[in-house]
């Protein structure tokens, strides 16, 4: 899912809060109009980039005289010193365009280099891991881009694509999970999912006799989760959700959970170094 226009509505955000009403006035009072300038986007750390098509609308939105040459592809690995982007134009654009360009691609290749590492803890076995919703406001797009990028899966988009019904949903409905799996069946066509989220065997238990396609095993302990995959005996699809850290992975998938769910991905992956060093043309 892409939303129409997100990326012009992002950066257009992004730049009314930098720019203000009264714009650069640092580059403005001193770097005089006419003047060129050229730079490169260089690796100061090994990374998976992810941003390629962020990082161009950044300097278009300012300027598009403004040139810029992509060197590497999306989900690409780069070393340390590696050159990923040459720009060219008006040193003005090249300057006010920086800091946003800059902030959204060491974000975004920050996620993607977080989930290659975390694809590599479960390469061979059968474990999916995906993304949750917990992304910055405005960023989610390009925040399950990068994911993606990284070698990794996405759970729904937003609320629209998939039912899950969590626990304040069955609070709003006194705990009955078999009454919110048919409300939710009665409601949508038979091709949307409906996923329930547990935090004990016996929600698992009433998910399953309700008819849920999916299990989510919320914050549950190692042995709760044991003993939730030895009760659902395959009937059911399993998702782990709460808790996961990457040394961790292993023993789910040897388990046999097929889904977990890490928030992590998108709300704790730390930002690339990544440097845009800018001078004039001669």
């Amino acid at each position: 899912m892409r939303p129409q226009g997100f990326l012009e509505r992002l950066l257009q955000l992004a730049y009314d809060e930098d720019l203000g009403a009264a714009g650069d006035v640092t580059t403005m009072a001193l770097v005089p109009e006419h003047l060129l300038g050229e730079g490169e986007l260089v690796a100061k750390e090994a990374l998976v980039f992810s941003g390629a098509e962020a990082f161009l609308a950044a300097f278009a939105y300012v300027d598009k005289r403004v040139e810029v040459q992509m060197l590497v592809s999306d989900a690409q690995r780069c070393g340390v010193g590696a050159c990923l982007a040459r720009v060219r134009g008006p040193m003005r654009a090249l300057l006010v365009a920086e800091r946003t360009a800059l902030n959204l691609v060491q974000r975004t290749s920050g996620i993607a280099t977080f989930s290659a590492k975390v694809r590599e803890a479960v390469e061979g076995t059968k474990l999916r891991v995906v993304d949750t919703r917990k992304t910055s406001p405005g960023l989610r797009m390009l925040s399950k881009q990068a994911v993606r990028h990284g070698g990794l899966h996405n759970h729904r988009f937003g609320l629209f694509d998939g039912i899950l019904i969590k626990d304040n949903h069955l609070a709003a409905l006194g705990g009955n999970i078999r009454e919110a799996v048919a409300r939710a069946k009665q409601a949508t066509h038979g091709l949307l999912k409906i996923e329930v989220e547990v935090s004990n065997l016996q929600g698992l238990q009433e998910a399953i006799a309700a008819g849920a396609d999916v299990v989510m095993l919320d914050n549950m302990g190692d042995e709760e989760i044991e003993r939730a995959i030895a009760v659902a005996a395959g009937r059911i699809l399993l998702e782990v959700s709460g808790q996961v850290s990457v040394e961790r992975l292993s023993r789910l998938a040897a388990w046999g959970v097929d889904w977990v769910s890490m928030g992590a991905l998108t709300h704790s992956a730390r930002a690339v170094d990544l440097s845009l060093n800018l001078r004039p043309t001669p």
